[in-house]
């Protein structure tokens, strides 16, 4: 007999945590990663789904009911983690969608078409750089020779790391997403929108731009107790500047929703405490509300760094590593979704999803959100109480049943 959305839950729970402060570490293509996989596969199989991999690690388990046919509805999220992350942001997507399927068939329902429950590699961009990398090739919207060039922080390759899980990667578009007419996916909130209204369940509008961008600053190695400060040409200074003019370009934001850059990432060269540094390479994550703001935002911080430089006596180079264009869900499924429940507010989100992956490669797609209470997310402190998550099931299945009869 399968298993109810607890027990789903209480089984995942242990998979990747720390001992330490809480959080998961299930990163791609890594032994908590893929152990996550194969706990999908077996509840796939105990639901007696058909089960498709397309050799990127993106798996996906099938219900395909006597006689559905037709485009397929597919719901479901990813299980990856950031590093010491929470333990909802993609697997409560997952578990609920499973947890639906057997809330259909308690109902009694069944589906005209087949309804497909995904488990997306790589979502979180935490191990190759690439947000949403597992869904971006499964649409093609990453060449195989971009894919080929992708490099963790140890130098792996990613086809190094899928193979040596056992997969055999393709590195293009994957077949089965040829059968897809839409996606739905259910995500945990990673804000306080839900919170602030008093409401278990929203349906999201959008998806805001958003980039990584690698920031390169070069200086010059020196001893940090024989060169005087005004002989010094030290890239951190640089790098510090910048980071606290990113802090106040965001919040000179002129949107009403304001605007988001962090700099959450750091790598210094030689690395050394009695050392001035040679280099200083730092990712910025910026996020806004339209395309426009976002290019002037990021532009705005570059050139207070390149100020900076040139005072200091180092360079700054910046590269645009991954770009996202704003991303407007489907407006009629999202109104029929909307439709099936009351107290169901449509809420814009800066976070970004599988979801919008598939709705810009022309997938119609719809999201919907699980309140959570701490507003936090990418941290253990993520949360959401199994009422909520029960409500989200509820809305699943229905939302399941309505697009699928």
């Amino acid at each position: 007999m399968p298993e109810s959305f607890e027990q789903m839950w209480a089984a995942l729970a242990p998979v990747g945590r720390s001992g330490v402060g809480g959080g998961y570490f299930r990163q791609p293509f890594a032994s908590a990663e893929r152990e996550c996989h194969a706990w999908f596969v077996e509840q796939c199989a105990a639901r007696g789904l058909r089960v498709q991999s397309d050799g990127n690690g993106n798996t996906v388990g099938w219900w395909e009911h006597a006689g559905a046919s037709g485009p397929a509805v597919l719901t479901g999220s990813h299980l990856d983690s950031v590093l010491d992350g929470g333990a909802y942001d993609g697997p409560l997507g997952v578990v609920s969608a499973l947890a639906a399927i057997d809330l259909l068939r308690e109902r009694g329902i069944h589906p005209t078409r087949p309804i497909g429950v995904a488990a997306f590699a790589e979502e979180e961009g935490s191990r190759f750089g690439l947000a949403c990398l597992g869904s971006r090739l499964a649409v093609g919207s990453v060449s195989a020779d971009q894919a080929r060039a992708l490099r963790d922080r140890d130098g792996v390759r990613l086809e190094d790391a899928m193979s040596a899980q056992g997969l055999e990667p393709v590195l293009g578009r994957s077949d089965w997403l040829g059968d897809v007419g839409c996606y739905l996916e259910l995500h945990v909130e990673q804000g306080r929108d839900l919170v602030d209204r008093d409401v278990a369940v929203g349906l999201a509008s959008s998806i805001w731009p958003h980039g990584r961008y690698r920031f390169d600053f070069d200086g010059e190695a020196n001893h940090a107790g024989s060169t005087a400060m005004a002989d010094r040409h030290d890239p951190m200074l640089t790098f510090a500047m910048t980071a606290l003019a990113a802090n106040k370009q965001a919040r000179l934001s002129a949107s009403a929703a304001g605007a988001r850059a962090t700099f959450g990432r750091l790598d210094v060269g030689p690395n050394s405490t009695n050392a001035v540094p040679s280099s200083v390479t730092a990712w910025l994550d910026a996020r806004c509300e339209t395309e426009e703001e976002l290019a002037g935002l990021v532009a705005a911080i570059e050139r207070q760094g390149l100020d900076r430089a040139a005072r200091d006596g180092t360079t700054l180079a910046v590269t645009a590593e991954s770009v996202s264009p704003a991303v407007l869900f489907d407006t009629d499924l999202t109104r029929r979704l909307a439709a099936l429940g009351t107290d169901r507010p449509v809420i814009a989100t800066a976070a970004g999803h599988d979801a919008g992956v598939l709705a810009v490669a022309g997938i119609p797609s719809a999201m919907l959100f699980v309140r959570n209470p701490t507003g936090v997310s990418h941290s253990p402190a993520e949360f959401a109480e199994t009422a909520d998550c029960l409500a989200g099931v509820e809305a699943l299945a229905d939302a399941l049943a309505e697009l699928a009869s």
